[in-house]
């Protein structure tokens, strides 16, 4: 086995890296694979790995820099010693980088959503840029027949599939109607648009869509028809925080107030691309909130 070090998903920085390469530039080094995915680095974090992989080009055949912020020096560094024939550097990753992965936590995996018209319900009504979502029971809107609209159950997606690591936000507000809970979650692009049952095409009644039913003492996550209640606290905000990492198989969803607090993890195998999904109970609203 290859000896590897993993220190991705935290505040290491470029101090922390610069005490790493101190390690890197001893001769006794035998790490082979160090993996700092989404760790905020930035160049000059990238400037001292190049460095000290060039001084000392020790064992290492792979580093893992993605979700980080490289910038295009970073980017040329550590892409010489690709080339450095003195160097065992055989596999490079510094994909999605950029100045948001700079942020603290989750938000460091932040992304832009928007809402598809098509897949509206026709009691859903957008706007904000289609970024927020009302529905107003008993009115329909007069959107035009389409493959992909949700005619059954009052949902929406939106138009962005993801397979990366991706957070997201939202606000909810809760309308008077009891008997149906808003939900947020993730669906495949396949997930039944058309029924006149409300299992058929409800999101999370099918293998093809993972969510939370939300209320205020309780949640219910589901999917595949199976669900179980889950308490929260009951300070909790009426906003959520949904953190995907599609290649591992993670969907967690969060309360937001001065802190995240837990409310559930899906552990599952994605094979395609997920939707953002939201269905939406009478007189109340979604919308997907600005991260900066």
């Amino acid at each position: 086995m290859p000896f590897e070090l993993d220190l991705s998903h935290n505040g290491l920085g470029d101090s922390g890296v610069e005490l790493l390469c101190a390690g890197l530039r001893n001769p006794n080094c035998k790490l082979q694979i160090i993996r700092l995915s989404g760790c905020q680095v930035t160049e000059r974090g990238c400037a001292s790995l190049a460095s000290a992989l060039s001084s000392n080009p020790s064992h290492l055949r792979d580093l893992e820099l993605s979700y980080n912020h490289p910038g295009e020096s970073g980017v040329r560094a550590l892409s010489a010693t690709l080339e450095d024939p003195s160097c065992r550097l055989e596999k490079l990753n510094v994909d999605h980088g950029g100045e948001n992965r700079l942020k603290p936590g989750l938000r460091k995996y932040a992304c832009q959503l928007t809402l598809d018209p098509n897949t509206a319900h026709k009691e859903l009504i957008l706007s904000e840029g289609n970024r927020k979502v009302t529905r107003s029971e008993g009115k329909e809107e007069p959107y035009p027949d389409h493959p992909e609209r949700f005619d059954f159950c009052p949902q929406v997606l939106c138009r962005e599939g993801l397979t990366g690591r991706c957070y997201w936000e939202v606000e909810w507000t809760r309308g008077d109607h009891y008997f149906e809970r808003t939900a947020i979650g993730v669906a495949y692009q396949g997930i039944c648009r058309k029924g006149s049952v409300f299992s058929v095409d409800s999101l999370g009644r099918s293998n093809k869509s993972w969510i939370l039913e939300l209320d205020t003492i309780v949640c219910y996550p589901w999917h595949n028809g199976k669900w179980r209640p889950v308490c929260v606290p009951s300070s909790r905000s009426c906003r959520v925080g949904v953190y995907l990492d599609w290649p591992a198989g993670i969907l967690s969803f969060y309360g937001i107030s001065d802190t995240l607090t837990h409310l559930h993890t899906f552990h599952t195998t994605f094979t395609e691309p997920v939707y953002p999904a939201f269905r939406v109970t009478p007189d109340s609203s979604v919308s997907l909130c600005m991260l900066g």
